[in-house]
């Protein structure tokens, strides 16, 4: 499946594909996978510094929902519906939220230093703010391609989500 953004400015181009202009020919090559990477690597590290009593529970808990946060993306841009792509972005925009909660148990038990807590929140941050520039893309080609098929009718409700 290949994309070509070709509205937006140079910095969303890059963010959603390629920095050539040419689109992307996979979920590696999207902006938002990368950066989503990045944190789910800060978050499995998290995930070793916590102490022996959270290695099954929290710690478990963190890798689960990182993966679930690239696993998401990359799935969803393996969908050939639009949204069925938008529903997994949704999933992997979920997993991050929860993240940034599974953060605030970190900070709450003092498992790590404030400061720690306050750089991965705005990673994750960053992180977001591509998910919803994907959603939005997303939802615009959605929006301007007909389905044929009247199946997929009932999945559009998943566009009226008012943080998109």
């Amino acid at each position: 499946m290949s994309y070509n953004v070709t509205n937006g400015n140079a910095s969303e181009r890059e963010h959603a594909g390629n920095s050539d202009g040419n689109g992307f020919q996979t979920f590696e090559d999207l902006g938002v996978y990368r950066t989503a990477r990045e944190f789910r690597k800060a978050m499995y590290a998290v995930s070793r510094r916590l102490p022996d009593s959270e290695k099954y529970d929290l710690a478990s808990q963190i890798r689960r929902a990182a993966v679930s946060l690239t696993n998401n993306i990359a799935e969803g841009h393996g969908r050939f519906h639009y949204p069925d792509q938008i529903r997994f972005i949704l999933h992997s925009r979920g997993s991050l939220e929860e993240l940034v909660d599974d953060l605030n148990i970190c900070s709450d038990e003092n498992y790590l230093l404030a400061d720690d807590v306050v750089k991965l929140k705005e990673q994750a941050s960053g992180v977001l703010i591509l998910i919803n520039g994907y959603l939005r893309y997303l939802r615009s080609r959605s929006s301007s391609i007909q389905e044929s098929d009247d199946s997929y009718s009932a999945s559009t409700d998943l566009l009226d989500d008012p943080l998109l």
